[in-house]
């Protein structure tokens, strides 16, 4: 089998800036098409003349689908390198958004939320891939940094450009528009492709292939429990993304456009605490305590909004606390998947960890979306600081995991 080199010498600062700019755009289109079509579910619902959980399913489909080519595509990475991997998922994801403009019938939809999560499914194996062979290891929390902040703004953007488009003229140019931007990033990566790529090492010694296989890393306890973390992660998140402003309106009387306005100033100030993060994710040592310090911080601010009477002018300011408390442990999460990863399995590991993430997120709204059906908002909050406290033991426990090699490094 052919395998990825381990971590490179310390490079010029510029090489670095320049790989972590890259992945980093890269990356903000992953987030960018996970939210292209729930900004215009009201259009599509006239359009096509179906109900909201119709419409949900589009999205169970798109995290369903990248779910297991995440974990599929961190063995082909392995194998064939990060970059063509990369220009495939983006082309994708191009295909998938005109796609989506061309639909006609909802089952057309359905097909391009499969080709669509097929093109997201690369990104996290091949981004943590080049970030962790290609860039400097005193540099990595700040590259960890740049690639959860390029996320956020991804998601950020995707409904600031297709809404005005689809208001101003029709969600199908909305969503040729969205296509056109992917296009363009596509071009920019295809142009810079060079400047990623990757040498690959010589096949193993047939010993050591017959010795150690391909899912021989699956064996490592921490790679499951940086799994679990990551799903627990996503339970959060999407209980944020979802329902959470909805929730908060109705504890506490805060107005619909205020309510709105929650999500952008959560993952606004979630993208400043990454900033923030990056810089104390240098000493690797303190991550667990990082990531449990922000969880500890934001699940105390969830039960705030679940438990006190809360003014509704302080429920903004309190999504933003909870933003950067939680983009504060970002950097360091990543390290702790970064430690438990042998050098010759990077996409593999990646692949299944990040599985974690779409399977949180595939699951999530159903539980949350049941909640508030039973009208019981006060209860999704208390649910989201439980799992927030769950983060803070997993963390841990990951520490504690036994970090094994796949392949003996030669003597």
């Amino acid at each position: 089998m052919t395998t990825l080199t381990v971590d490179a010498p310390a490079r010029p600062l510029r090489e670095d800036a320049r790989t972590i700019g890259l992945i980093g755009l890269a990356h903000s289109i992953s987030h960018f098409s996970q939210l292209l079509l729930a900004p215009l579910f009201p259009w599509l619902k006239d359009a096509f003349q179906v109900s909201y959980a119709e419409l949900g399913l589009l999205m169970g489909v798109f995290f369903t689908v990248s779910c297991a080519v995440q974990a599929m595509s961190g063995f082909v990475v392995d194998r064939r390198g990060p970059v063509p991997v990369l220009l495939g998922g983006l082309g994708l994801i191009v295909l998938a958004a005109l796609g989506y403009a061309a639909s006609t019938h909802y089952w057309m939809l359905i097909v391009c939320s499969m080709v669509a999560g097929v093109g997201n499914g690369v990104f996290h194996p091949v981004d943590y891939t080049l970030l962790n062979h290609k860039v400097s290891k005193s540099r990595l929390g700040h590259a960890y940094s740049v690639h959860g902040v390029t996320g956020s703004l991804g998601w950020a953007v995707a409904p600031a450009l297709v809404v005005p488009i689809a208001l101003a003229s029709s969600w199908r140019l909305a969503l040729v528009a969205a296509a056109g931007i992917v296009f363009i990033v596509l071009c920019v990566i295809w142009f810079n492709r060079r400047a990623l790529a990757m040498e690959l090492a010589a096949p193993a010694h047939p010993d050591a292939k017959r010795s150690e296989g391909n899912f021989d890393f699956l064996r490592i306890p921490a790679v499951w429990m940086c799994f679990g973390f990551f799903f627990f992660y996503a339970m959060v998140l999407s209980g944020v993304q979802s329902f959470a402003p909805e929730a908060a309106r109705q504890l506490h009387g805060v107005d619909k456009a205020v309510a709105a306005m929650c999500l952008t100033i959560y993952m606004a100030c979630s993208a400043a605490g990454m900033v923030v993060g990056g810089f104390l994710a240098k000493d690797p040592t303190r991550c667990e305590r990082i990531v449990g310090a922000g969880m500890g911080i934001a699940a105390c601010i969830a039960l705030t909004m679940a438990l006190a009477d809360v003014p509704g002018a302080l429920v903004p300011l309190l999504f933003g606390a909870m933003g950067l408390a939680a983009g504060t442990a970002g950097p360091s999460r990543d390290l702790i998947v970064k430690r438990a990863t042998p050098d010759n399995a990077t996409g593999r590991v990646y692949g299944v960890v990040y599985a974690g993430l779409d399977i949180g997120q595939a699951i999530a709204p159903l539980i949350y979306g049941t909640l508030m059906d039973l009208h019981r908002p006060a209860t999704l909050w208390i649910a989201i600081a439980c799992v927030q406290g769950v983060l803070i033991v997993s963390a841990f426990n990951v520490r504690k995991a036994r970090r094994t090699a796949l392949v003996p490094s030669p003597a």
